[in-house]
């Protein structure tokens, strides 16, 4: 039997969370189509709520929550993008969210989640000091846990941005994808696309994207196996988690190939699009980008669903000069 939620899943997902998400849009641009030799259509997840598409699988799990549950709260571990999404989302159900965040998350991102409602707890950044601090949390409130990529109701939400993109193309009257490609990281993300593409009456390619500092995702596709996190650092902070058990069964299955690219062709991608498409992405949402336009993946000549999957950065360190 398959892994992970199926394409019904990620339907019931799309009707579940519509009145909470943006519908975000698909754009185009033919200089970008011109680098990459291919026609490129882009899942603008920069303009969903919370800047990222981690509100669809937050607002999918949380809203999946029974009643007497769901009055206990929820919690969850997360520098960033999911932090975030969980606490805006706890917001909209009216239940608390407790947030386990390390001391080196950026203050601008404490900053929103605290805006959403969300009760942040520090702790030591290392995986062993959150987990631990979130374990305590849900031992005094009872608490549901919230992980941001293994968690079958969670790939299912993140799974509705592939589902919107295929509709809208079809809207065009154009012909369908022949691939998509989106970033991986712990691979929620990567997992809900791939269950999407693949589950089409022509099943699509399916494509990943990772810096070769984060290689994890690659690295376990090829021995088939869990790998550890690379200990380099990344300028993409958003794909910095590892792979888990059920993501790397449900990308050992759908995935077609990984494109790796380095830390000085991520900026260059990210500069791309804004100067480019003249929208703001993040790095972790270049690192596909990049690998389209550098040629790392057999892309060329094919029509290509891309997922931009966020927008948030801190402006005052941005990642390229003048």
């Amino acid at each position: 039997m398959s892994a992970g939620p199926s394409l019904e899943d990620i339907r019931a997902a799309a009707r579940r969370i519509y009145p909470y998400i943006h519908r975000t849009p698909v754009m185009t641009c033919a200089a970008l189509d011109e680098m990459a030799g291919a026609r490129l259509f882009f899942k603008c997840e920069n303009f969903q709520k919370t800047g990222s598409f981690k509100m669809r699988g937050a607002s999918n799990a949380i809203f999946l929550l029974p009643e007497e549950t769901a009055a206990r709260g929820v919690v969850t571990h997360s520098s960033g993008n999911h932090a975030a999404a969980v606490a805006r989302t706890a917001r909209e159900r009216g239940i608390p969210a407790w947030i386990v965040m390390p001391t080196n998350a950026p203050r601008t991102k404490r900053i929103a989640v605290e805006g959403y409602g969300g009760q942040v707890t520090e702790c030591a950044p290392t995986l062993e000091s959150r987990e631990s601090e979130m374990q305590r949390i849900r031992e005094r409130t009872g608490a549901t846990l919230i992980h941001p990529y293994n968690d079958e109701r969670v790939i299912a939400g993140q799974g509705t941005a592939a589902l919107e993109l295929l509709e809208d193309v079809r809207d065009l009257d154009a012909p369908d994808l022949d691939a998509i490609i989106a970033p991986v990281s712990g691979g929620g993300l990567l997992s809900g696309t791939a269950i999407t593409a693949k589950s089409q009456q022509r099943p699509l390619r399916v494509f990943g994207a990772e810096p070769q500092n984060a290689d994890d995702a690659f690295r376990s596709l090829a021995s088939g196996r869990l790998e550890p996190a690379a200990d380099a650092y990344t300028i993409a902070d958003g794909l910095r988690a590892t792979l888990s058990s059920l993501t790397l069964s449900i990308l050992n299955e759908r995935v077609d190939a990984i494109g790796l690219v380095t830390e000085s062709e991520i900026p260059w991608a990210m500069r791309m699009v804004w100067e480019r498409m003249k929208i703001i992405i993040e790095p972790s949402s270049a690192v596909p980008v990049a690998a389209l336009l550098l040629h790392r993946l057999p892309a060329e000549r094919l029509r290509v669903g891309v997922i931009l999957s966020g927008g948030n950065l801190d402006f005052d360190h941005l990642p390229f000069g003048g």
